[in-house]
Formats: structure tokens, C-alpha cells, sequence
């Protein structure tokens, strides 16, 4: 596995203080899935009555884990839930082998919490096509259940961490009928991004209660707003997924019409969903991509993920270079609709190009110094209708090739 060195300097100045939330507890271990030295499994305990919603990597070559999890995560239970990561090994593209592990793990997990197979979500993360030593973690499943803290959430958002050069947690509290729920989360991701749900893993715990088919559905559409609208290198995991648990234990029901918790729960995973960019690997420029004015909002979030993901556009970025002409190229070959002469471009609020042309007031110097700046905007507006969208990415750097060439060595 690639050493990482250094800190992402996209990165925040901390870990944020993350509340406990009340019916959810963590405990990590070191099980030597693939790292020596540091912690690389984590768990975490949901109280009885505890909803859990997902989605989950569209990739046609998912992982055994995400497999096992689609399969569970529509079953309401009373009984309580748990979660368990590994680090290092993603068991995917392992066969029969891979399923197996992940009987193994999850039975192991069921019967040291008392909890049925059903109610534990499994995720791995890491090389693919490697065999997961699923013992290794099985031997320490007790080691885990008697370490288990509600004040453990960070020390679970190190133990998920692969290429990721900083753990990532986000929370917010929201007001309901004058009492208050929490909402915390923690994520892992760094390469491999480009969410078609979401390429990373993700696990967000409110003490709210949500009935099941509330908070599915909240979650599928937050999804669409915000992991489906980040992308690091274009390129879908097998592996990866966004898990939320409600455990309950405020005692505040949520229904459908909640808006005030809705927002709540967009907040953190947006923000989850910005740091994976600010930790793309090898990145030193996080930026928007806002299209307006497209026939359809689907087809600006075509455009919008067409600059995104374009390497040539990556590229410039990374070099600081204003060079308007790929986005140009990089909206023509989207394939949703465009037209030259209404088109108009942005960086920050320069205007480069308008109406199918340069603009006449446009000056590179001034470009060329926004362009140094550690967060950048482009904006793109295609003078065909009302569709908008929004998607964040990064620069591609040589650090991007450092890490990905030598990654299982």
C-alpha cells in the first residue's frame, strides 16, 4: 500500500468535536488486515429500535460485503444493528471466498452482541482481489464488544482510513418541537471517487427516531444532492456505501415532513462529501463546477461532472493555468445538449467567454491569479433553459500517480 507522507493542505485544522450520540457506541482494534502498527477494524453497537438506512455502489462488480448489505438494509428489527470495517482488503473480485468472509465476520459480530445475522452491515475497504484473512478479524471480535465507548467516534474514523491523509467527521444539531437531535458522521475516501451512489464509505448516527422507510428515503435523495455530486478521479469503487442509523434514543419522532432535520442530515453529508474531495489523492485545489441554464437539471449535471472529471481541465487547474478552451471541449463532449453560441464561462467572477466567444473584457492575468487560489469556481451557464447543478472535484497532481502506481506494494 501506498505510504502517505503528508497531510492533504485542502485539509480542516481538526477533527471536529463530535457529540455522543446517545444509543450508539464504537470500539476499533488492531487486527493486521494489511497495516502493521495502527488500528484497521472498527465496530460500532446500535441500541434496540434503531433504524438503518443505505445505498450503495452501482459498480456491476460490487464487493461481497456491499452485496450482503443490499440484501439486509430494507428489513426493519427491534433487536439493535451493528457495523463492522476493515481496512486494507476489500474484499471484492474474491469469489466464494469473499462471501464467505463475510458469513464468517458477521455471525462472529451476531453472536458476541446477541443480535440476529441480519441486523450486522459489513463493509470492507482496500485491494482488490486479495482474499480477506477474515480470522484475523473474527479473533478479535470480543476484544471489540468490551472496548465498545459512545465517546469512540473518532478513534472509528482513523481505523477506516486507507490512502485518506486525515479522518473525517462532520456533525450539526437540529432544534424539533424545542428539543434537540444530533446528527454525527465519519468518512473514509480519497481516490477511487466518483459516486454512482457513493465511492467511499460513510456511516452517519442520529438519535433521532426515523421509521425506516422515512429515513431510506431521505437518505436516497440527500445522496443525489450530495456523495452523487463529488468526484475525485471518475473512476466508481466496488466496495463503497453511506450506512444511517436512527437510534432513537432522543425520543423525537421525525416524519417525512421534517424539513428542519432533512436540512440537518444534508449538512453533514455534504460536508462528509466535500472532505473526501479535499483528501482526493494527491489533490492541492478543491473546486465547484456550477452549470446553469441547461435544457434539464440532468443534463447540467452531466456537463457539471464532464468539466469535473476531465483530466485535461484537472490538469490546468493543477497547473494554474486558466485555460477556458478545455472547458469548452469538456462541455461539447458530454453528450447532453449544448450550443456553442449561447455558451458562457466563468472562473470565480471572470468572465472568460460568453456567447460563444471570447469575452471582450476578459483578462488572463487576472485569471491566472485566481487560479492560484486553494479553492476555485467555474461556472458554466449554457443559455438553454432552467437546469442547475453543482459537483465538487479536485486538481490531478503527479502525488495522484505517486500514490495509485505503487498501491498494493
Amino acid at each position: 500500500m501506498a505510504k502517505i507522507t503528508s497531510v492533504s493542505p485542502l485539509a480542516p485544522a481538526a477533527f471536529p468535536d463530535l457529540p455522543v450520540i446517545k444509543g450508539v457506541r464504537f470500539a476499533t482494534v488492531a487486527a493486521g488486515v494489511r497495516y502493521q502498527g495502527r488500528t484497521d477494524v472498527m465496530l460500532a453497537h446500535l441500541a434496540p429500535g434503531s433504524s438503518v438506512a443505505g445505498v450503495f455502489t452501482r459498480s456491476a462488480t460490487r464487493a461481497a460485503p456491499v452485496l450482503d448489505c443490499q440484501a439486509k438494509i430494507g428489513r426493519a428489527g427491534d433487536e439493535g444493528a451493528a457495523i463492522i470495517v476493515n481496512s486494507g482488503n476489500a474484499n471484492a473480485f474474491t469469489g466464494r471466498h469473499g462471501i464467505e468472509s463475510v458469513r464468517h465476520i458477521t455471525n462472529a459480530v451476531a453472536t458476541a452482541l446477541d443480535l440476529p445475522e441480519t441486523r450486522v452491515f459489513s463493509s470492507s475497504t482496500g485491494v482488490i482481489g486479495e482474499p480477506l484473512a477474515h480470522n484475523r478479524i473474527t479473533a478479535k471480535v470480543d476484544d471489540l464488544t468490551r472496548a465498545l465507548d459512545a465517546g469512540a467516534i473518532e478513534a472509528a474514523a482513523r481505523a477506516i482510513m486507507t490512502t485518506d491523509t486525515f479522518p473525517k467527521g462532520s456533525t450539526t444539531s437540529v432544534e424539533i418541537d424545542g428539543q434537540t437531535v444530533q446528527i454525527a458522521g465519519i468518512a473514509k475516501g480519497s481516490g477511487m471517487i466518483e459516486p454512482d451512489m457513493g465511492t467511499m464509505l460513510v456511516y452517519i448516527f442520529t438519535d433521532a427516531r426515523v421509521e425506516l422507510p422515512v429515513l431510506q428515503s431521505m437518505v436516497s435523495a440527500l445522496n443525489r444532492q450530495t456523495f452523487n455530486c463529488i468526484t475525485v478521479d471518475s473512476d466508481t469503487s466496488t466496495s463503497d456505501m453511506v450506512l444511517v442509523g436512527a437510534t432513537g434514543a432522543s425520543g423525537v419522532d421525525i416524519t417525512e415532513h421534517s424539513i428542519g432535520f432533512m436540512e440537518g442530515l444534508r449538512r453533514v453529508m455534504l460536508d462528509l462529501a466535500q472532505q473526501v474531495v479535499r483528501d482526493g489523492e494527491g489533490a492541492t485545489k478543491l473546486v465547484e463546477v456550477s452549470v446553469t441554464g441547461a435544457a434539464s437539471d440532468s443534463d447540467a449535471h452531466i456537463h457539471a461532472k464532464s468539466i469535473a472529471n476531465s483530466p485535461l481541465v484537472k490538469t490546468a487547474i493543477a497547473g494554474e493555468d486558466p485555460n477556458w478552451g478545455r472547458v469548452v471541449m469538456a462541455v461539447g463532449k458530454s453528450g447532453a445538449r449544448a450550443d456553442r453560441d449561447t455558451l458562457s464561462i466563468w472562473f470565480g467572477d471572470i468572465r472568460v467567454a460568453e456567447n460563444g466567444w471570447v469575452s471582450p473584457d476578459y483578462n488572463e492575468e487576472a485569471a491566472a491569479a485566481y487560479m492560484k487560489n486553494p479553492e476555485l469556481m467555474i461556472q458554466v451557464d449554457l443559455g438553454l433553459g432552467g437546469g442547475t447543478a453543482r459537483v465538487w472535484t479536485c486538481d490531478l497532481t503527479h502525488g495522484y500517480i505517486d500514490i495509485n502506481a505503487d498501491y498494493r506494494s
